[in-house]
């Protein structure tokens, strides 16, 4: 069974930083330890690769209204 790694965008980095824009959130089913805190989405891919796992990225949430 095939593992599958979560992450996401950071908030705080923009198009052409060359910072890493992405951030490991959780794994599931895989046997996977990761001791960066910030990746590239190349670096991801060539992970879940490695270890035959699905990536998904996970959708930025929209404001609620505050009252």
């Amino acid at each position: 069974m095939a593992g599958k790694i979560f992450y996401r965008e950071r908030r705080n980095v923009s198009d052409g930083a060359k910072k890493p824009r992405f951030r490991v959130v959780a794994v599931s089913d895989s046997n996977l330890k990761v001791y960066s805190d910030h990746l590239r989405l190349s670096e991801l891919e060539h992970i879940a690769k490695a270890t035959d796992a699905e990536l998904i990225c996970l959708q930025k949430g929209t404001k609620k209204d505050k009252k």
